[in-house]
């Protein structure tokens, strides 16, 4: 799927016009419904696709935040053959009670795959599991930027950022 065939599947997929309050608390009339992409086939493969690119000799594993990291990470990982791990938003309060499903050493170079970054906030409690951990975070890349701080804010708590699209990119205005 060519770029342009990826932004017009994820406008007339997931582009919702009203009034929506975001996980960041903002008030916005547009929401992309990140559900609505990420249980598209073809979309997903395309993601998956795009994410890879930004897999580098050294990253040794992908991770995503749940939940909608994760069908990220996954299609990343189906990509590149790279092994993969979900970062919880919260522990369980059973079972193994790990904030990360998945194996995450010491040494594991990171690449940490995004659905949506308002303000960047989870993403980087997400980093922060990792790096506590001892791994290193290689760079955070998002599926679509709102541009509305989570580069700032993601670069300031001190990680790299990318994004495959911005807000810009599907034609939306301010």
């Amino acid at each position: 799927m060519t770029r342009e065939e990826l932004i017009k599947r994820i406008k007339e997929t997931a582009y919702l016009e009203g009034d929506f309050t975001l996980r960041s608390g903002k008030k916005s009339k547009y929401y992309l419904d990140k559900y609505l992409f990420e249980t598209c086939p073809d979309i997903l493969r395309a993601l998956g696709d795009e994410f890879a690119k930004y897999v580098t000799d050294d990253v040794t594993l992908i991770a995503g935040a749940e939940l909608g990291g994760v069908a990220l990470a996954a299609a990343t990982a189906m990509a590149t053959g790279k092994n993969w791990v979900i970062i919880r938003n919260s522990k369980k309060g059973y079972g193994t009670g790990k904030m990360v499903e998945g194996v995450l050493s010491e040494k594991d170079v990171v690449l940490i795959v995004e659905d949506i970054a308002t303000t960047g906030g989870q993403v980087i409690e997400a980093a922060k599991i990792i790096t506590d951990a001892g791994a290193t975070v290689k760079e955070i890349v998002c599926t679509i930027d709102r541009k509305q701080g989570a580069e700032e804010n993601i670069t300031t708590a001190g990680y790299k950022f990318a994004s495959l699209l911005t807000k810009h990119d599907l034609g939306i205005k301010d």
